[in-house]
């Protein structure tokens, strides 16, 4: 009997007319690691649909399982519904973006300042989650998204809160990243202006976190907080 290998994914994303983008095109990637870690490090993205004809974008959470996107929505929301029942509906095209702003670019004339950035498009199209256990490990991936590790230690949704709850999930088929580093471009000819030029580094961090009101003082500071 021959052994069967997990089939392993090329090191790239396919570029498409959808994903290169028509300026500075030399800023965008398509490198698998690269996509993943600007997703995982991202906890909000924006998801973009068309409603009734007209353009709707709605910040919300999502979570990263392989290849695959999960998006936490209520099972009453217009653009949840528009994904159908996960089997027989077309599905959602959408498009999911999400940026991280790292620095502030200060250049001598106005027309040069910029912003240093990593950023993720995704396009495709989005359907319902039905099946319990994929909704179950989707579920477990938004919550983790946020906090790895912290899906062990809190209560499952119930009955009640599955029902109430939807998830979409987006395939990474369709994908691009775009990253701006270093200084400011200015001008040769404005060099010698005696304005400010450079970065403003932009760094984020975790709090002390804060424990609730009515938490037993007895309950220690999970390991996975404290690493943090």
């Amino acid at each position: 009997m021959s052994a069967t290998t997990e089939e392993v994914p090329p090191a790239a994303y396919t570029p498409t007319a959808r994903t290169v983008p028509t300026r500075s095109r030399e800023r965008a990637s398509y490198d698998r690691g690269l996509v993943h870690s600007i997703l995982d490090e991202a906890y909000v993205c924006h998801l973009g649909f068309v409603r009734d004809g007209v353009p709707v974008v709605l910040p919300t959470l999502f979570g990263r399982v392989g290849e695959r996107l999960y998006v936490h929505g209520s099972t009453g929301s217009r653009p949840l519904r528009a994904t159908g029942d996960g089997t027989k509906a077309p599905g959602l095209p959408v498009c999911l973006t999400v940026t991280h702003v790292d620095g502030l670019v200060l250049a001598r004339s106005a027309f040069h300042h910029s912003l240093n950035y990593r950023s993720v498009v995704v396009h495709g199209t989005a359907h319902r989650v039905t099946d319990p256990e994929e909704l179950r490990t989707a579920l477990d991936a938004l919550v983790d998204h946020v906090v790895p590790g912290r899906s062990a230690d809190s209560r499952p949704a119930n009955a009640k809160e599955l029902a109430a709850t939807a998830v979409i999930r987006l395939d990474l088929d369709e994908v691009s990243a775009k990253v701006r580093t270093g200084g400011p471009n200015d001008d040769p000819e404005d060099a010698a202006l005696p304005h400010w030029t450079g970065v403003v580094p932009l760094r984020g961090g975790y709090g002390t976190p804060v424990p609730a009101d009515d938490l037993d003082p007895s309950v220690p500071l999970p390991d996975y907080l404290a690493a943090l």
